[in-house]
């Protein structure tokens, strides 16, 4: 797994890039939970979410936020961890010219970002996002989806009904009210019993991430937005 250091806008930033051999492979980024919390991209659900795309044909590109490991800067509330998305973003890009399909996936506060760079990028094909922050869950103030006004893809949703930190209850009412916007598709799944982050990793993990690749798969057959 090739370590990468690439340009961001504090400084350097660290990530792990994982090419196809195929230039015109899709790509994907990976986007990992809060670091205020522990969040890193070797966090387990974003190590299986990075593994996942790989397998079904994505180059990848997985990386830690400003002030985690040796990215290069300091925490900054969500804020400047877009622009560190939008950089990584602009790293793939750069590497893979040929791509036809872009995805981005993130887990927890990284589904948060993730959300929001679909907003900067209308080239983004697809998004995943598992067990995305609602706003009773802790981090940089309320979570807030009100600038998904409209959400510019289809995406798949994915939590545990047992989530103590991104209450099930919260990410119904923004599957909900995605789902009234004309023109896109939010699939949702729940996956029986899994906490935050899916620690049993035959009952949770495992069903979590077959129903991402599933749903990708799908999408990637289908051809549609």
């Amino acid at each position: 797994m090739p370590e990468v250091i690439f340009p961001g806008p504090e400084g350097r930033l660290e990530g792990r890039y994982h090419p196809q051999p195929a230039p015109d492979a899709p790509i994907a980024i990976i986007l990992h939970p809060d670091p205020q919390f522990g969040g890193t991209m070797n966090n387990r659900v974003v190590y299986n979410l990075h593994y996942a795309f790989f397998k079904m044909g994505f180059t990848v590109l997985r990386f830690n936020f400003r002030g985690v490991g040796r990215s290069q800067g300091e925490y900054d509330q969500g804020i400047g961890e877009l622009s560190d998305a939008a950089s990584a973003l602009d790293y793939l890009q750069a590497m893979n010219p040929n791509s036809k399909h872009c995805w981005v996936a993130g887990h927890s506060f990284g589904a948060w970002i993730g959300m929001q760079l679909l907003m900067r990028r209308p080239e983004i094909t697809g998004f995943v996002s598992v067990a995305p922050p609602g706003p009773s869950s802790p981090g940089p103030g309320n979570y807030d989806y009100s600038f998904l006004a409209p959400c510019p893809s289809s995406g798949l949703i994915i939590n545990g009904t047992n989530d103590r930190i991104a209450q099930p209850k919260e990410t119904d009412q923004l599957v909900a009210k995605l789902q009234e916007q004309k023109g896109i598709t939010i699939t949702h799944e729940e996956v029986e019993g899994a906490d935050h982050f899916f620690k049993n990793e035959e009952a949770h993990m495992k069903p979590m991430i077959e129903a991402v690749q599933t749903y990708v798969r799908r999408r990637l057959t289908e051809g549609t937005r």
